[in-house]
């Protein structure tokens, strides 16, 4: 038996309820997975509030760490006692022990460790995918990523910064723009006192950025959209604010004949090679020092809830990992 969290309606973080449950043994293709560390994302509030549909009732999280117990017939990808990590797959990330797919996971290196691991699989791939493959990034050019002190935006700020990228950080205090500064920031905007379409046209002589990443969605869609250059991508990738209404394609004409995308992980991660083509970029850059990655806030599993609530307020800045 182990702790597990679920949820039979969805809702706000008042939902979640915390159970004994059976694992069980695995079956073919699977392992069992005693997980160490789990990490929390805001593609779970969506999974909780219903915004990404899921089977009722269900468990919640796609990102954790830990070791393998058991294997079930045919498993070559890891054995019994491999540390391993893994941002895929069936949802049920918030467990002690789960079933998984063996194909969902990635052996770590004795470098990375269980809770930097469960705070760095979906968000350092994500980055991986984003500036490699979305829109390959070039040294020299400048681009604007907003909420650049959340965990996502801490990695990508130091991963870019390192490849000679000048990045534009938006930001919504005074805190997270200091600690956006420190991780390699170019220029930082503080949304809540500055005009970021104008502090943006001025650090760009009016040009605008060849590319936005916008992990806000709703109150960003238009700011996004007016920071471009012509031909420039708008690149969004979450929701935090709500999801970017309807909008008719002409405005990508009128406002520079734009290109707009909305890529997920899964995409760029659908095969094996790609899947661990994206994970050991991810190590090789935190094992060269470029990326720093550790868990800012720390919770127990049984309180998910909590953590939930201080994502979606807005009190964290970083990564948010549940300890089993």
């Amino acid at each position: 038996m182990t702790l597990a969290i679920r949820f039979y309606q969805t809702g706000g973080p008042e939902v979640l309820q915390t159970e004994t449950v059976e694992v069980g043994a695995p079956g073919p293709g699977e392992v069992r997975l005693r997980h160490r560390a789990i990490g929390v994302n805001f593609i779970d509030t969506y999974v909780r509030s219903g915004l990404y549909p899921a089977s009722l009732p269900s468990g919640l999280g796609t990102e954790a760490a830990g070791v393998v117990e058991a294997v079930g017939a045919g498993v070559e990808q890891v054995r019994v006692g491999d540390r391993v990590a893994y941002c895929g797959g069936p949802i049920g990330a918030y467990s002690g022990e789960r079933l998984i797919p063996a194909a969902v996971l990635v052996k770590l290196p004795d470098e990375i460790g269980d809770e930097q691991a469960a705070c760095m699989m979906l968000q350092g791939m994500t980055v991986e995918y984003l500036i490699r493959r979305t829109y390959p990034v070039q040294p020299g050019q400048t681009v604007l990523w907003h909420a650049a002190a959340g965990g996502v935006g801490q990695i990508a700020v130091q991963w870019l910064s390192s490849l000679g990228v000048n990045v534009i950080g938006t930001v919504g205090s005074d805190a997270k723009a200091q600690l956006a500064r420190e991780l390699g920031c170019a220029h930082v905007i503080n949304y809540s006192t500055e005009n970021v379409v104008e502090r943006v046209r001025e650090i760009t002589a009016g040009q605008g950025v060849p590319v936005v990443y916008d992990s806000v969605g709703k109150d960003t869609f238009e700011i996004s959209l007016n920071c471009l250059a012509p031909r420039g991508m708008f690149v969004s990738f979450g929701n935090a604010s709500g999801a970017v209404p309807p909008f008719a394609p002409l405005i990508l004409a009128q406002k520079g004949s734009l290109y707009f995308t909305r890529p997920k992980l899964g995409d760029y991660t659908a095969s094996r090679a790609e899947l661990e083509e994206s994970a050991n970029a991810l190590f090789e850059r935190v094992r060269a020092g470029a990326v720093r990655i550790a868990p800012s806030h720390r919770y127990a599993l049984a309180d998910a809830a909590q953590a939930h609530r201080d994502l979606e307020g807005r009190r964290t800045t970083g990564s948010l990992v549940l300890l089993p």
